[in-house]
């Protein structure tokens, strides 16, 4: 089989990578459209004039001025879409560098860090889910996510396949491919059902409900709860996570999917976990990334101070 080397030269970049720059392409092509520019002929003037307008109060759009984070994302965006056209990129010059560098020292941002979500507010949530079948599905989500802690790519990336049972209350799971598992050799985790979360029953449950016996795990569901046969879509698992913040009291808009993951790292620390059956779980190769999951609200917990204050 012959491929092409656009095909690789595709293949070495993570599809979110991929997606992620695609749109702060069309997003700068937009904005020349709609201020008499050529994108081809850009220069470094017209990439500080769009990543000031975006990140500015009072956009023409009517939307709020983008996140520091997110003009940075969009700024490596089009340093890629030059570069792979073999063409120098107005983006990487240093007037761009010191216009978000003068953000960021103006606006102060500090990178948005979503919420945890604890194994009480995580129970709660499960218990709003339901007994329909887009409850059902939701709350096998909410659960394995949380139990494993998936990225959302992952979560929605599980095939039938991918999941294999141990003994009694134990499950493997299988990521075939991941952030930090690029070239897509895979990771397993280990999954307890426990008492309270119980993710093993809730996905039992969920694949003997729906039907499920190949493909994706969790997917779309047509009118009437049918499968669609279609993976969920990434973005399905924030709004799950919203969704049943909301219905539990919580402010939809403080967490995201990112929540579930974050969640299990609080809630296991909070438990007193070694921070290596952490990594196990989480997958992550340095233990100050597993630390910076650990939220502000545990700061307080076994405080250094507690003893002689």
């Amino acid at each position: 089989m012959t491929i092409s080397a656009d095909t690789l030269r595709q293949a070495a970049r993570a599809e979110n990578t991929r997606t992620a720059y695609e749109k702060a392409w069309r997003c700068f092509a937009g904005w020349c459209s709609q201020t008499d520019r050529d994108p081809a002929e850009a220069g470094s003037d017209d990439v500080v004039a769009f990543l000031v307008e975006m990140g500015s109060e009072g956009r023409p759009d009517g939307r709020p001025p983008m996140a520091l984070n997110t003009l940075r994302l969009y700024r490596t965006g089009l340093n890629d879409r030059w570069r792979r056209a073999g063409l120098p990129s107005p983006a990487a010059a240093t007037a761009v560098d010191e216009v978000l560098k003068g953000m960021a020292r103006i606006r102060g941002d500090r990178p948005r860090q979503a919420k945890a979500i604890r194994e009480g507010q995580l129970q709660a949530m499960l218990e709003a889910c339901g007994d329909g079948r887009h409850g059902v599905r939701d709350a096998a989500v909410l659960a394995l996510g949380f139990a494993a802690a998936l990225r959302r790519s992952e979560i929605v990336g599980l095939g039938v396949d991918d999941l294999q049972r141990k003994d009694a209350g134990q499950m493997l799971v299988r990521i075939r491919r991941s952030k930090t598992d690029a070239r897509g050799a895979g990771q397993t985790v280990a999954v307890m059902d426990g008492q309270a979360i119980k993710p093993i029953e809730r996905v039992d449950r969920w694949l003997a409900e729906s039907g499920i016996r190949t493909g994706a795990v969790f997917q779309s569901l047509r009118r009437g709860g049918k499968p669609s046969r279609r993976p969920l879509d990434s973005g399905e698992v924030a709004r799950i996570v919203k969704r049943y913040a909301a219905k539990i009291g919580l402010d939809p808009a403080e967490f995201s999917a990112h929540s579930l993951r974050a969640g299990f790292v609080t809630s296991a620390a909070a438990h007193h976990a070694r921070i290596d059956k952490i990594m196990e779980v989480t997958r992550h190769r340095s233990a100050n990334m597993v630390l910076s999951y650990i939220r502000d609200e545990e700061s307080f917990t076994d405080h250094a101070a507690a003893g002689f204050l």
